[in-house]
């Protein structure tokens, strides 16, 4: 898939598919009921135990009591929204969960034989953005699971930044910044991944010397966001440790504009970027690991002259 055809099935989702039999109504039948008929607007009552979990599902933890209180609803009232899935390649009768695994789990819990699903045929590359864009429009995932299926869509199926996030409805920056995190070692994405720290520490963080120290007395102290940027920020030349200050009119502070501006200029360059700027001028500095980095920026540099 390519060209104008890739990024429109990118931005479907699972909302677009159902509104393809959009005209009927699909009214949830209660746990109790009988569910075997098939229903006008193209739902099929499917058994369980022909449903299979996708093993490349973008969201990995799934809480227990969200599940068992999901469970609780869906025995009460039924599923209100069916699940989408696909046939499974030479196995008749078998069935992939595209999106809605979380229902398929609670409706297991709920004693439920059948389930209401949307077959459709879809390829490996279509139920791995279906599912990305659902989870993330849904807030379903946590930052790493984000920046991680960001990550997919960008590396595996060559979407630009640009793609992902008018797919999600982000911005870009925040898909750039996101993906960003997973240059964090791997102790500090085991705390984000968890909650023990959200993604503004994370990216407070990010580009400090040692950052899993850091993110340890985050923990330990219950610091805030505002605290960790201060933690994060570099030392005065004379301290130990310390880097080049910044100009003496620059602000502490940045305001909302100038932060603005970094990120636009780290989703474009793909890199870490500080704007210092004070009453007497400022500074733009560029942060960078490795020497292709660089050379990126440099031919990034040289074809704007042109």
């Amino acid at each position: 898939m390519s060209g104008p055809d890739k990024n429109r099935r990118l931005g479907r989702g699972l909302s677009a598919l159902l509104g393809e039999t959009e005209g009927e109504a699909y009214e949830a039948a209660p746990a109790a009921a009988d569910q075997a008929r098939p229903s006008r607007d193209g739902v099929r009552m499917l058994p369980i135990e022909l449903i299979r979990a996708n093993p490349d599902q973008p969201r990995k933890a799934m809480g227990e009591a969200e599940l068992e209180a999901l469970s609780a609803s869906i025995a009460e009232k039924g599923i209100v929204q069916p699940i989408l899935v696909r046939p499974v390649a030479g196995a008749p009768e078998s069935y992939e969960i595209v999106a809605g695994e979380r229902r398929w789990r609670a409706a297991q819990r709920a004693r439920l034989h059948e389930v209401p699903a949307l077959v459709r045929e879809l390829s490996d590359q279509e139920t791995l953005e279906i599912g990305i864009v659902e989870n993330v429009q849904r807030a379903d995932l946590n930052p790493v699971e984000e920046a991680q299926a960001y990550r997919q869509l960008i590396d595996r199926y060559g979407h630009t930044q640009e793609d992902v996030a008018r797919a999600v409805s982000k911005s870009r920056s925040h898909v750039a910044n996101t993906v960003r995190l997973l240059s964090l070692p791997a102790t500090v994405l085991t705390f984000l991944a968890y909650g023990r720290i959200s993604a503004g520490h994370a990216r407070a963080i990010a580009a400090a010397p040692e950052p899993e120290k850091l993110a340890q007395l985050i923990v330990d102290q219950g610091l805030s966001v505002r605290d960790a940027e201060r933690l994060a920020r570099p030392k005065p030349e004379h301290e130990p440790g310390g880097r080049r200050p910044a100009p003496a009119s620059a602000t502490t502070d940045k305001d909302a504009d100038t932060r603005s501006l970094e990120a636009d200029i780290s989703a474009r360059l793909g890199l870490d970027v500080d704007i210092r700027h004070g009453s007497d001028g400022g500074e733009i500095r560029v942060h960078y690991k490795t020497l292709e980095q660089l050379d990126d920026v440099c031919r990034r540099l040289s074809s704007a002259e042109h």
